[in-house]
């Protein structure tokens, strides 16, 4: 019997079984094809290596952990109890030099005075034995300074410049002084070219409006004094320019005519 198909009819398809895609594979992996597991193996070797070094060698690595300790604790002891006292009894020391020195200054029979300061009086030491027996305290270095300044006033140069070549500090103007004088104490041993070097380097330290135009003034006449006429003019020209309320420029119009 013949068969025909009903126009518009399609065979129906088989129903396409629905596939569960939410499971989970149960893999089983060679420990020896996993990456993770071989970094855990070399871990395991490296700890073991360890530990057997730190075994063979415990009394080596003890030693230095205890060497440590040792340098630690003893800065701290010595912080407390060396230190510190040499620190006050340095700042005691140098009250009765200070005084002897401010009244020198002041003008009240000054070199007298002046040694006073440096040598102690009265059974208290001067500024010359407080920078030896205290130095590496911020007294001694201090006493460097003021010694320096001392020997500079009572014309003894050289102790002058050797102080004040030990003194060392991050204030920006006893810094610069301490440069200054030592310029001041060649000058008076006529080493113009020394002076001229201390005078120029104390001008360009912590530009201020106080110890710049005092250094380059005294730069710009040491080098006229050395017949550099055009190194003159540019420190008593920066002078002018950017220190024009100082002391130093009150004349520095006619220094700059001098030189030029």
């Amino acid at each position: 019997m013949a068969t025909y198909n009903k126009r518009g009819y399609k065979t129906p398809k088989e129903k396409e079984e629905k596939l569960d895609n939410n499971f989970i594979e149960d893999v089983n992996v060679d420990e020896k094809d996993s990456t993770t597991a071989g970094v855990f193996n070399s871990l395991d070797e490296t700890a073991s290596k360890t530990e057997e070094f730190v075994a063979k060698n415990q009394k080596y690595i003890f030693g230095i952990v205890a060497a440590i300790a040792l340098v630690t604790v003893s800065y701290l002891l010595y912080q407390k109890f060396v230190a510190q006292p040499n620190e006050e009894a340095a700042a005691n020391e140098m009250f009765e030099a200070q005084q002897n020195f401010q009244k020198a200054v002041d003008g009240t029979k000054s070199d007298s005075l002046f040694n006073l300061a440096l040598k102690g009086a009265e059974g208290k030491f001067g500024f010359k034995d407080i920078a030896e027996k205290y130095s590496g305290t911020d007294a001694g270095n201090l006493a460097n300074y003021y010694a320096g300044i001392s020997y500079l006033n009572i014309g003894k140069y050289d102790e002058a410049i050797t102080s004040l070549e030990k003194f060392k500090s991050d204030d920006a103007i006893l810094s610069v002084l301490a440069v200054g004088a030592i310029g001041d104490a060649f000058s008076q041993k006529k080493q113009e070219k020394e002076a001229l070097e201390n005078y120029i380097k104390a001008s360009e330290m912590n530009p201020n409006d106080f110890t710049t135009p005092r250094y380059l003034l005294k730069a710009g006449q040491t080098s006229l004094a050395l017949g550099n006429k055009a190194d003159a003019l540019k420190y008593f020209t920066e002078i002018k320019e950017k220190y024009e309320n100082s002391p130093e420029a009150s004349n520095i119009d006619a220094l700059i005519g001098l030189v030029q």
